[in-house]
């Protein structure tokens, strides 16, 4: 039986999922108008996330600085992302995707695909489905998507990316030298602006030159392993699964550029800090412990360092991420090149096992991992996955930890412009983090509340 696979994606999501929720309160609609999803424009972390279809006729790209669109369309409207909404928008999405396809895969927020082979019998026109399902998420929740069919997961999702919004295509074996060769190699699927540089000096023009192409003279472009797979994708061959759940995670990272240039050891240790507890946290919600722990950094010369070590026992503890973590930087960085990016990655990862010994003693070592309890228990995703929090004003990570098991919501109130000020919600008023330690409700929880502000 040959496989049926619809990829169907959310056209320009974050903006779509913001304009159907202003229309919905009687406000303009921001698809027919210059509009933009970004940041702050004042921050270096501010950039296109989303575009309307007028923003794109300005010239706009996604991924762009803020600063540089409102250069190109000074009228541009920009409005702020809401990751709530995302979410919401994403899980009504896929629901109505399950309610066709017996297996569904969310490929990511605003993408799936959908495994129809052997629905012939409750869906007899493919074609007629995929609009039934396009209409349905349109005409239901307010915004649009395409829908690709194929026989294969490449396929399908190269289908969808043809002409856009609102539309269904398919690309079926027999349409890829008509459909797809035709195309430009760097609109082929995992080939980047980089390796499509690499094949048009080697006189690779098309996604059909690609596939022409001895597989012996891409492997000498791009290497062995992704030349085969390039080289098979411009010839449509994948043969992997539609998953209903998602692989496991091989590793966990996060990574943060920064508003400022860091110059001191000091603001770095708080940042290593904070992406050491996320990192940590993701990495324990799905019952994982790493045994190789990696601190990248990037200058303000563009230049990423890595550095990695080796653990004697897996951990999944953050006290002790962020301690590899500091002797990690501390060989890294040489003490005055000013940096922009931090990042900590895990990997050679072990789950579901006990824990063993490690450079903490075992009484430590408890103690931290109740402290990762309360905090995982009182931590928002959203938060924990987004946001670094730059602690202005804690005298140690133990300060940290105080603050972080404050409920979320409470926490919420200190927040002034994205950077996490050390307050506190005591009773009906913020108190400066300096009153905490004799105000604190969580003061005894595990204790370890040496809150020590200045």
């Amino acid at each position: 039986m040959d496989r049926l696979i619809f990829h169907i994606d959310v056209n320009s999501a974050f903006l779509s999922w913001e304009a159907a929720r202003r229309v919905s309160e009687g406000l303009p609609d921001l698809r027919g108008i210059p509009a933009v999803i970004g940041g702050d424009p004042e921050k270096r972390t501010g950039v296109v996330l989303a575009k309307s279809i007028p923003a794109k006729k300005c010239g706009i790209k996604t991924g762009e600085p803020l600063a540089a669109a409102l250069r190109k369309c000074p009228e541009l409207v920009v409005a702020q992302p809401d990751f709530r909404l995302y979410v919401k928008n994403s899980h009504a999405f896929l629901d109505i995707c399950r309610s066709y396809a017996p297996i569904v895969e969310q490929a990511s927020i605003d993408e799936s695909f959908c495994d129809m082979t052997g629905t012939s019998y409750l869906y007899p026109n493919p074609i007629a489905t995929a609009h039934e399902i396009k209409n349905k998420i349109r005409d239901t929740l307010g915004f649009t998507v395409n829908v690709g069919i194929s026989t294969n997961k490449l396929l399908a999702k190269m289908a969808s990316d043809f002409e856009k919004p609102d539309k269904v295509h398919t690309l079926f074996p027999d349409e890829i030298e008509t459909k797809m060769w035709p195309l430009p190699v760097g609109e082929l699927f995992t080939v980047g602006g980089n390796t499509a540089v690499k094949l048009r000096r080697a006189h690779i023009e098309t996604i059909g030159d690609l596939a022409r192409m001895p597989l012996a003279s891409v492997q000498a472009i791009v290497g062995m392993k992704f030349g085969q797979q390039i080289h098979d994708y411009a010839n449509g061959i994948n043969d992997s699964p539609v998953l209903t759940e998602p692989e496991e995670a091989k590793g966990f990272s996060i990574s943060t550029t920064l508003e400022e240039d860091v110059t001191d050891i000091e603001t770095a240790n708080r940042i290593l800090l904070a992406l050491s507890d996320s990192v940590s946290a993701r990495m324990r919600a799905e019952d994982a412990q790493c045994s190789c722990i990696a601190v990248t950094i990037r200058g303000n010369d563009f230049k990423n360092k890595s550095h990695q070590r080796q653990l004697f026992a897996p951990t999944d503890v953050t006290t002790e991420v962020f301690e590899i973590s500091k002797n990690l930087f501390k060989e890294l960085w040489d003490g005055h090149t000013p940096l922009r990016l931090l990042g900590i990655s895990l990997t050679n990862l072990t789950r579901g096992g006990e824990a063993q010994m490690s450079l903490f003693d075992e009484g430590d070592k408890e103690k931290a991992r109740k402290i990762d309890k309360a905090v995982d228990a009182n931590e928002e995703v959203p938060m924990r996955n987004k946001e670094m929090y730059n602690i202005s004003g804690c005298a140690d990570p133990t300060a940290y930890y105080a603050l972080k098991r404050v409920p979320y919501d409470e926490r919420k109130n200190a927040r002034r412009g994205g950077v996490m000020r050390c307050h506190v919600n005591v009773g009906r008023k913020i108190h400066s983090f300096h009153e905490v330690q004799k105000n604190c409700h969580l003061h005894n929880e595990v204790g370890l509340c040496n809150h020590g502000g200045r």
